[in-house]
């Protein structure tokens, strides 16, 4: 009894053992439900069954932020929500990459829900393990900090170019994508999809042996986790701006993920009537990389982490009001008001 309260109050990566096993068994106990009992066949998932989940999604994210709180103080809850309302943020571009990948394999309604729960937990391992780098990095190269402010204010400066560079945004055409030709290069793919299958034994096509196949299904899956890959790239740097602590940063980014997923049905077809949002998260990454040098100039090294949240939810409300105010234009430019 004695070896397990030392185990569980041993520190890894700044916080104690239990800390980490409450998280992951709060994690795996909701995605058991999820598609263990809830979506355990698959059916379409509508707007009012996505709004339900991620509402129960996100309470739950909220009300692990509360306890934050009240276990590690008030700071460090600041810090999460301020991280968990960003990737949130972040999240919402890739549900348009989402949506565009599952209607390029033409992945039937049924079958989405599939495709995105397997892959949070393709995310929930990929971001462990970029997480856990860039904790390493910051832990032992102070300096690894000021390029990542560096590099968000050349994304945000950068994002917030191309939100005023056209009027539309074309649909992308994956046919020619480099991973994708790869899979179809390497791998033997059926004809078409087999049910809720990722892989599946059939015959060779001139041996006649049963080999193995892999279905429409998987390379949309895979596609999907190198998008969040790429996502990835922006959202961990500018968590990292805003807590060096790798237990607000991988808690505060899998939360936020599994409530917009979960919410994917309800805005697949709503996400491009928040266009200003875009540019207010442009201004958002700017300011969380001019933070990091601020935080050293004029605040004794850190920047103060309720001004952070009040700032981020401003910028990013702004950008949700404009954009209701100034509806899009069907042909691709913007109304001047509401009529």
């Amino acid at each position: 009894m004695d070896a397990l309260l030392i185990f569980l109050q041993t520190p890894f990566l700044g916080q104690a053992a239990w800390l980490w096993l409450l998280f992951l068994g709060i994690v795996l106990t909701v995605l058991t439900l999820d598609l263990g009992v809830f979506n355990r066949k698959d059916h379409v998932i509508g707007p009012a069954e996505s709004v339900k989940a991620a509402a129960a999604y996100i309470a739950i994210g909220l009300s692990f932020g509360a306890w934050i709180w009240y276990d590690l103080g008030s700071q460090k809850a600041v810090e999460y929500y301020t991280g968990y309302l960003l990737e949130l943020t972040l999240a919402l571009d890739n549900v348009f990459v989402i949506s565009l990948i599952l209607a390029y394999f033409a992945v039937p309604r049924e079958l989405q829900h599939r495709v995105l729960f397997w892959g949070i937990l393709g995310v929930i391992i990929l971001r462990a393990i970029m997480i856990g780098i860039g904790a390493a990095l910051v832990a032992n190269f102070a300096w690894v900090l000021y390029i990542f402010g560096a590099f968000l204010l050349f994304t945000g400066a950068k994002m917030l170019k191309e939100s005023f560079a056209s009027d539309a945004e074309e649909a992308k055409d994956l046919t020619d994508n480099a991973i994708l030709k790869w899979l179809r290069s390497h791998l033997r793919v059926t004809d078409g999809f087999q049910g809720s299958r990722f892989f599946m034994r059939q015959p060779h096509p001139v041996s006649g042996k049963l080999v193995l196949f892999v279905t429409p299904l998987f390379l949309a899956l895979v596609l999907v986790e190198f998008a969040d890959l790429v996502f990835a790239i922006d959202s961990v740097p500018a968590i990292f701006a805003i807590t060096q602590d790798p237990y607000i940063v991988y808690t505060s980014n899998i939360f936020a993920i599994l409530g917009l997923r979960a919410l994917y049905f309800a805005l697949e077809n709503a996400v491009h009537r928040f266009h200003y949002l875009k540019v207010a998260l442009a201004l958002v990454l700017v300011f969380i990389g001019f933070k990091i040098f601020a935080g050293d100039l004029f605040f004794g090294g850190k920047f103060p982490a309720p001004w952070s949240l009040g700032i981020t939810i401003s910028l990013l409300a702004g950008g949700v009001i404009v954009s209701l105010l100034r509806p899009k234009h069907p042909k691709g430019g913007v109304e001047g008001g509401v009529t």
